[in-house]
């Protein structure tokens, strides 16, 4: 990422949009996520985290949010065209009081376009995924402006990333009906960051997990780590009872591990 022509287009147009609002000063902008943690895979979204000095008001976050909505790729993105874009605005000020569960201003996201088209405007919320989020992109994040990213985001402690995952492990498997594959990919992801305190990419952490369980859990790991990397489909994961048994199991391991 040295090179500025390896900056996505819509990378820049996010950048370019964030430089123009004078009313919420940029301090930095930073790739993060599968981009710079193992490479963009062909369903990746393109994660980006933005600091400010001042909070976006009502007139910002409209043009903001137009303007995301725009630029965005709605869910699911065509391989090969636009991705689907996720952007994270934290206020300066915030970061300097690290918890486990981090205040973001401003959030874009796919699954959230429905409400936004309806006339939602994001709003400050705080959430402990914005915590490990914010742990992982000081330590891999890539500035598209402003310092590195250890000059500017928080130093998180390992007992606030515990803390995080303890609090986000109930939603997680709520979700695991529609959305599997991400879900067992987080789940082994949480695994290995619980048991050492580091982070790594959605498919090597699978890889590491399905090694280290064997039997079915690693069987269905393995099957998640090929459909994210665009080598097989969804429909090669199994069937619904034997999803929430191994996303019990990794729930179970991770938990020991807290």
């Amino acid at each position: 990422m040295g090179d500025r022509d390896e900056i996505p287009d819509q990378a820049r147009a996010v950048l370019a949009l964030l430089q123009g609002e004078a009313d919420m000063p940029l301090a930095g902008l930073y790739l993060h996520g599968s981009a710079v943690a193992g490479g963009l895979r062909p369903h990746s979204d393109l994660d980006l985290l933005a600091v400010v000095d001042r909070p976006p008001g009502a007139s910002a976050r409209h043009r903001l949010l137009d303007a995301l909505l725009r630029i965005s790729a709605p869910y699911p993105a065509p391989v090969g065209g636009p991705r689907c874009l996720e952007l994270m605005v934290f206020e300066r000020s915030a970061l300097a009081r690290p918890s486990a569960a981090m205040e973001s201003t401003f959030v874009y996201g796919e699954w959230l376009r429905e409400r936004f088209e309806a006339g939602e405007l994001p709003q400050p919320l705080a959430d402990p995924e914005h915590t490990l989020v914010l742990a992982q992109a000081r330590r891999q994040a890539v500035p598209l402006a402003g310092p590195a990213a250890a000059d500017l985001l928080p130093a998180i402690g390992i007992a606030q990333v515990r803390e995080a995952m303890r609090q986000l492990l109930p939603g997680l498997l709520e979700g695991l009906e529609g959305d599997a594959r991400n879900v067992l990919l987080t789940l082994a992801r949480m695994w290995w960051t619980a048991g050492t305190g580091t982070f790594l990419s959605k498919d090597e952490a699978a890889e590491k997990a399905a090694n280290a369980f064997g039997a079915s859990t690693g069987e269905l790991l393995h099957a998640a780590r090929r459909a994210y990397l665009g080598f097989a489909g969804d429909a090669e994961l199994g069937p619904p009872a034997l999803l929430r048994e191994v996303a019990g199991h990794l729930s179970r391991e991770i938990e020991a591990r807290l």
